[in-house]
């Protein structure tokens, strides 16, 4: 028996761990991740794509699913924070340097990653002012379809700055956390097929119960 796991891109590996640990629990049963962009993941469901559970790093996508009647009711998942990344070698040392970087990559406006963004850039215009904001939007060179490939611009040196999820910080980047008043707290949610088999069920509930939440943990993720 199978059971099909769409899955944010953000999510990182805890949906994998979550399939190894529970196939180890439950030999007959064969999880299977596909993982992409939220949005991505959310059109092909759309179309017809036979997604037992959807994990999304925002809930507008899975709750369009549950008002199309494709997916049950969204159950918050895990919290994670908005923080730009920078190279370890930069000298931009926090987020108030962010204006003086002339390459900075977000996410596009209908990927969650690139929604909270535009949040904190919202508020950063309201708070530090227009002069503020508009340096760092005039910076913005590039909009990608998930957070993995925001990463990546800056790995490969395409950019000087770039807008992640904590969790998405890796060896060689820096994160420069975003001040309080402009701190955006991105929600996670899973949903599960209305029709779902007693096994996607089980995985269902292994993924919110402690087994899901010692993986979210290990990930830097707050479950």
């Amino acid at each position: 028996m199978s059971v099909e796991v769409f899955a944010a891109s953000s999510l990182a590996d805890v949906p994998g761990d979550l399939a190894e640990s529970f196939e180890a629990a439950h030999p007959d049963v064969d999880v299977r991740v596909t993982s992409a962009g939220s949005q991505v993941l959310r059109l092909q469901i759309e179309e017809g794509a036979p997604a037992d559970l959807f994990a999304s790093a925002d809930p507008s996508h899975a709750r369009l699913l549950w008002e199309a009647g494709l997916l049950g009711s969204p159950e918050v998942l895990a919290h994670n924070a908005l923080v730009a990344v920078v190279p370890d070698a930069s000298p931009l040392r926090t987020f108030d340097d962010l204006p003086r970087a002339t390459r900075i990559v977000v996410g596009t406006p209908n990927v969650p990653v690139g929604a909270y963004t535009r949040q904190v850039l919202q508020r950063a215009r309201t708070v530090r002012g227009d002069a503020f904001a508009e340096a760092i939007a005039g910076s913005i060179v590039s909009e990608e379809p998930n957070v993995r490939l925001v990463r990546a611009k800056v790995e490969l040196g395409e950019a000087d700055a770039a807008f992640v999820y904590r969790t998405d910080v890796s060896p060689g980047l820096r994160a420069l956390p975003l001040p309080e008043a402009l701190a955006v707290r991105a929600t996670h949610v899973v949903a599960l097929r209305p029709e779902a088999s007693r096994e996607a069920q089980a995985f269902f509930a292994w993924a919110l119960g402690p087994t899901g939440d010692a993986a979210l943990l290990d990930h830097g993720f707050d479950p």
